[in-house]
């Protein structure tokens, strides 16, 4: 029976939550150890792992990417258990995993914060990236969500997370012959999934339940393991709950505002309950987006069952609360019309002595509208502390909220995992400087590997780059390939595709959510002139676009249709791609590759962004506009800034003088620089730039210094710990 040990303070132990594995199957007794592997995502990071799935079914790892498929497979097991170098490599990787998940004493955490907190930190957030094979994430925030939960593993910081199950996850994309986006939506079968049924203390599966309008919703709870870390993901598709309530969870942002208030109370409330059934109390509660606000009412409602009055309850719930802002767009924060509040969340509310009214009442937002619940003011009121996603964000998000915050909000500048996103060829070169990317330290002198970058020889740094640039062509060639197909393409123009994304030419990536502010066609501005950059008999430029728009965003749909149809037309084909289905594999394979990395958005309305973060750990330098991280990111050394910090009142004009600046950074600096070689064929000024993109994003832009942050700055003091503050002290910022 699995371990029922729970959080123990005095111990410092991880949260375990006990469970079953969704799929049943029988392995020899020698290798049971990889089912303990299996469902554990500890994989997701750990390339060693991952190498071992291929060598057990070499097709289904391709084809699934996901070892329950490869496990519970038709596998010749007499064969593994005879070869020497197999059993060999999976006792070496089981010991590591092991040794990963018992040790945790050695971490940051626990090194400077031993036994202070009481219980861990309830991470909630609508959606998480952990894996492209778990699909119930859309973007940015689920992608950062993902990696704040395996950093919090690797830190061994006391966490548990909390999201929904989307059986249908987030849609597949798929782009037609005349560019329009197509929207297909998987129905996952979670037996296949490396989740686990949670179980409850009598041992069966745990099922909570919240009160909706006449009917009582039941919730199944599932486990996702992190490293450390558990993720406790809901689900209504219950054969007990009636048909009309099944699909509440089944798909990541509906588009139906009832439908998606339905999902937030199963987030809050739903969330809450889970957490109490498995005896957890945590220390502090993080709402990561305003997705989950109602988990402040619900544990209100607690409180006042406990015996508090309702004022004290709020002082309570605010007490050890914190929340985080990811976005200044309005289409970011939650918003429901007050009547829909009323009539779904009223009966729980009033029936647990927090007044509904009250509640609308705390999440009024700052243009006063009382028809409107507006859900990122209703998390303010009731934390203790906020923070935005980087420090132009932070000064963003106090001139915004001002009126509804009593207090700065802070600015946390957003991280990335780099055991997920680094490529191993750089990694190799890292390791090689004594770096260890699963517990950064910047406490030392030995553990800043970041600044003895000028030790990688020139050589070995550009050879990692372009077997990494070599993989992406191969990998785009093939998806190019399969997606020109589909259209009908002849043979001829499929053929021409095995020399697409030639490695020898410089190549600009762009990949994100297709919003319109993000201005995706920028560089179409003046098409002669990029043509002319394009073609360049001596210094030739390709470039690469990803992305998707959400199905009910029309203008993000026609960005995508435009570049695509721009792709095709006789100026630019050959030159210009744009890879369908953007996930998280296709994200890694192109913050690896590409030279340089485009954002382009209107400042100031990037609150951070992340792809760029990834794609400086990997060496590649980010050509920006100062918004977001790159506000403070840019050093004048590691990358190019378009434009400066001053923003014109006419959009059309500000569009125009970017496009012209960008094409000004490509044709005189970035391009020739790139193409610049010495003797040896190095191109040497490039490879400076390259080592400051590293230098100056490994540690600055890591979700372990961000974590650091976060741990001092909010969760520590949520739950009543005082903290002098580490080495690594943010920059506050202050209320504009």
């Amino acid at each position: 029976m699995p371990d029922r040990t729970r959080y123990d303070a005095a111990r410092m132990d991880p949260v375990r939550v006990p469970s079953i594995p969704a799929a049943s199957f029988a392995l020899p007794p020698r290798l049971e150890g990889l089912r303990r592997l299996a469902y554990n995502l500890h994989w997701a990071w750990h390339p060693r792992t991952r190498g071992l799935w291929s060598l057990i079914d070499r097709t289904a790892w391709t084809r699934y990417r996901n070892p329950i498929p490869v496990i519970s497979g038709p596998t010749e097991w007499s064969r593994l258990l005879g070869d020497e170098k197999f059993m060999a490599e999976y006792h070496d990787v089981l010991a590591s995993f092991d040794q990963y998940m018992a040790n945790g004493s050695d971490h940051w955490f626990k090194r400077r914060y031993g036994e202070a907190l009481s219980g861990p930190i309830a991470y909630f957030c609508a959606e998480y990236g952990f894996h492209e094979s778990l699909g119930i994430y859309s973007g940015g925030l689920g992608v950062l969500a993902g990696d704040h939960m395996k950093t919090a593993s690797d830190m061994a910081l006391p966490a548990i997370g909390v999201g929904l199950l989307y059986r249908k996850g987030y849609f597949r994309q798929s782009i037609d012959a005349d560019g329009h986006q197509e929207h297909n939506y998987p129905d996952y079968d979670l037996s296949r999934l490396p989740l686990s049924r949670v179980q409850d203390a009598s041992g069966l599966p745990l099922t909570v339940s919240v009160e909706l309008p006449g009917r009582d919703l039941l919730i199944a709870v599932w486990l996702a393991q992190v490293g450390r870390v558990p993720v406790l993901l809901l689900d209504t598709d219950r054969p007990e709950n009636a048909d009309s309530d099944r699909p509440i969870t089944n798909i990541l942002y509906v588009r139906g505002r009832e439908m998606r208030l339905h999902q937030e109370l199963v987030l809050g409330i739903g969330g809450i309950r889970a957490l109490r059934a498995l005896g957890l109390t945590p220390a502090a509660w993080h709402l990561n987006e305003g997705h989950s606000a109602l988990l402040l009412a619900e544990r209100a409602r607690e409180h006042v069952a406990g015996g508090l009055t309702l004022e004290k309850a709020w002082a309570a719930v605010r007490r050890d609360s914190v929340f985080t802002i990811h976005t200044p767009v309005s289409a970011g924060n939650e918003r429901f019309d007050a009547d829909l509040v009323r009539r779904l969340a009223g009966p729980i509310l009033d029936g647990g002595g927090v007044p509904v009214d009250r509640v609308l009442e705390l999440g009024l937002g700052v243009d006063g509208d009382p028809g409107q619940f507006d859900m990122t003011a209703f998390s303010l009121r009731l934390t203790s502390g906020a923070n935005a996603v980087s420090h132009l964000h932070g000064q963003t998000a106090n001139a915004t909220w001002q009126g509804v915050i009593d207090r700065p909000i802070l600015g946390i500048t957003n991280g990335v995992h780099g055991p997920s996103w680094i490529g191993s060829p750089i990694v190799e070169l890292l390791e090689a400087l004594g770096a260890n990317l699963d517990d950064l330290d910047a406490s030392t002198e030995a553990g800043r590997f970041w600044e003895r970058l000028e030790r990688i020889p020139a050589r070995d740094l550009w050879e990692a780059h372009l077997r990494q640039k070599r993989e992406l062509a191969l990998f785009a060639r093939g998806r190019l390939r399969r997606q020109f197909a589909r259209h009908g393409e002849a043979p001829a123009v499929l053929a021409e595709l095995e020399g697409a994304l030639d490695p020898d030419i410089f190549t600009i990536g762009f990949a994100r959510r297709f919003a319109t502010y993000k201005r995706a066609g920028l560089l179409f501005s003046d098409i002669d002139r990029l043509a002319r950059m394009l073609w360049d008999e001596d210094r030739p430029v390709q470039i690469i676009f990803a992305g998707k728009a959400h199905p009910a965003d029309r203008p993000g749909q026609k960005v995508i249709q435009e570049i695509f149809q721009r792709s095709r037309s006789p100026q630019l084909r050959g030159r210009v791609f744009i890879l369908e289905d953007y996930d998280m594999r296709v994200g890694r394979f192109l913050v690896q590759g590409v030279d340089v990395w485009l954002n382009n958005p209107r400042r100031p309305l990037e609150a951070s962004g992340t792809s760029g973060m990834k794609a400086a750990q990997n060496g590649v330098p980010n050509v920006s506009v100062l918004d977001g991280w790159w506000d403070e990111g840019y050093e004048g050394d590691n990358g190019w800034a378009i434009g400066g910090r001053e923003v014109l009142a006419d959009e059309a004009a500000q569009d125009w003088h970017d496009a012209l600046e960008l094409y000004r950074l490509l044709e005189d600096e970035i391009v020739p620089s790139w193409y610049e070689r010495d003797v040896e064929g190095l191109p040497r000024r490039w490879l400076a730039v390259m080592r400051r993109a590293m230098a100056t994003a490994l540690w600055q832009f890591s979700t372990t210094r961000m974590l650091h942050e976060y741990t001092e700055l909010l969760y520590l003091p949520a739950a009543g710990v005082q903290v002098a503050r580490a080495e690594s002290a943010p920059l506050l910022t202050e209320a504009s």
